[in-house]
């Protein structure tokens, strides 16, 4: 009995486009995790310093994930990833308001404002992959 070759299915339109989702997101990951790592390099220290550093290990963890994985593993990531973000945006505005840890922050602070609009648009980005992958 042979068994014919079965052609690869070309890539759907909705998959092209869940592609460019996790690559936003992937880029959205890598972004936030660049400037707290940035901000450890030029100007942060301490344990302010070191949650930095985790930061940017654990956006690149999860960015590389969100790119590489497939199936429930996928799910699994992009719900990190948006948690991750959106917790990361939290503690930032909680930052900037009252405080966190007893660190005050404020706009004037080197690259707040730019943090700010990434993981804002970030955990927007993410929230669509999410639900994207999620209902796949």
């Amino acid at each position: 009995m042979s068994h014919a070759a079965h052609p690869a299915r070309p890539a759907t339109s909705s998959s092209r486009s869940i592609m460019v989702w996790r690559l936003l997101s992937a880029l959205a990951l890598l972004a936030m995790g660049g400037i707290h790592l940035y901000l450890v390099l030029t100007s942060t220290g301490g344990v302010l310093g070191m949650l930095f550093v985790l930061n940017a290990i654990g956006g690149l963890v999860l960015a590389i994930a969100i790119t590489v994985l497939q199936g429930r593993l996928l799910q699994v990531a992009t719900v990190l990833g948006l948690l991750f973000m959106a917790g990361t945006l939290a503690a930032l505005v909680v930052a900037l308001t009252v405080g966190l840890f007893g660190i005050e922050s404020s706009l004037d602070y080197a690259l707040a404002p730019t943090t700010l609009v990434v993981e804002t648009a970030g955990t927007v980005v993410l929230l669509i992959t999410t639900v994207l992958v999620l209902r796949r």
